[in-house]
């Protein structure tokens, strides 16, 4: 086990180094490593102040994407599960969008921070009613809820983008956001971040023992002392939550939910102590991977960080589907 966590580690490395060297102008890592070591050269400033930056917070959003797709996989019990399905990212860019509209009078980062985490906190809790989670769990129901409420929730936050946008505001960067994106952070914004990932790790974590008895099936779990419902709706919120904070700070990023768990299951296994963190550095990964990707494909133009998840996951997506849906 500890060598396979080692290769994920090793693959974390790799795709980091990847993004950082990734861009319009590519640097190579003899480049790198002297920009780390303190050269004071205008390039290196660059690379020190912004795209490394950059690309860590494109491995944090990753790895806050991971985690939550793991959990709602976990909870549904059903390996099509993906965080956008349960309308907390739909929930998480109302609360974004607001915040870049609206003038609230508000520091800029908390405002779509906070907000983020309202929007998807208040649209998980409206799918968790609709779907009646509250009394007897169904997972179908959960899931038709949080398709039927994410779809409501894109066309409101169409609807604000087009009433709420004026010529101070460009619209652009609204749309932008929507398409998914990793924005440079400052330094207390990169910490926060990284807050947010060990904070969300140490909730999964403690998620991990129910999560496997959820498996075993809602009689099993009871018999170990699970209450299956008061559980699954603790599961989801938690979920909802790192999800909203992956939403905030890097946008619509599609598909890393679905694929990293995946991949993480078959490497590790379904052990929920392991297949957590494992998600996570997947996740990681996997975004600071497409992140470098999106700088690099069609220079100096940058393409939306959730087209290229999406042109990913999309394939991957069907592939499983038609799997499942074979006889």
């Amino acid at each position: 086990m500890k060598n396979r966590f080692a290769i994920l580690g090793a693959s974390l490395a790799l795709a980091l180094l990847f993004g950082a060297a990734a861009g319009h102008d590519w640097v190579s890592p003899l480049k790198l490593a002297s920009a780390w070591s303190g050269a004071s050269d205008m390039e290196s400033r660059l690379l020190l102040v912004w795209r490394l930056p950059r690309v860590l917070a494109a491995a944090l959003v990753g790895a806050l994407l991971g985690l939550g797709g793991a959990i709602f996989q976990g909870v549904f019990r059903n390996p099509l599960a993906e965080p956008y399905l349960l309308g907390a990212s739909g929930g998480a860019a109302i609360g974004a969008t607001v915040a870049l509209l609206v003038p609230l009078g508000l520091p800029g980062g908390p405002a779509l921070a906070g907000l983020s985490f309202l929007g998807a906190w208040g649209a998980t809790w409206i799918v968790l009613a609709v779907s009646g989670l509250h009394g007897k769990p169904d997972t179908a129901g959960l899931l038709l809820a949080g398709v039927a409420v994410a779809a409501m929730l894109g066309a409101l936050r169409s609807f604000l983008m087009l009433a709420l946008s004026d010529d101070t505001m460009n619209l652009q960067v609204v749309l932008s956001w929507t398409l998914g994106g990793i924005q440079t952070p400052d330094g207390p914004g990169l910490i926060m971040l990284a807050g947010l990932v060990i904070a969300g790790l140490l909730l999964a974590l403690s998620l991990a023992r129910g999560l496997d008895l959820l498996g075993l099936g809602d009689e099993q779990a009871f018999a170990f002392g699970l209450d299956p419902v008061r559980f699954a709706r603790r599961a989801v919120l938690v979920g909802a939550g790192i999800v909203a904070a992956a939403v905030a700070f890097g946008g619509l990023v599609a598909f890393v939910g679905l694929i990293a768990p995946h991949l993480a299951r078959w490497w590790i296994g379904p052990r929920h102590r392991a297949l957590l963190p494992a998600s996570a550095l997947i996740g990681a990964a996997l975004v600071a991977f497409c992140d470098g990707l999106a700088r690099a494909v069609l220079p100096p133009a940058e393409i939306p960080l959730g087209l290229v998840t999406a042109l990913i996951g999309g394939p991957f997506f069907l592939l499983l589907l038609a799997r499942r849906l074979r006889p």
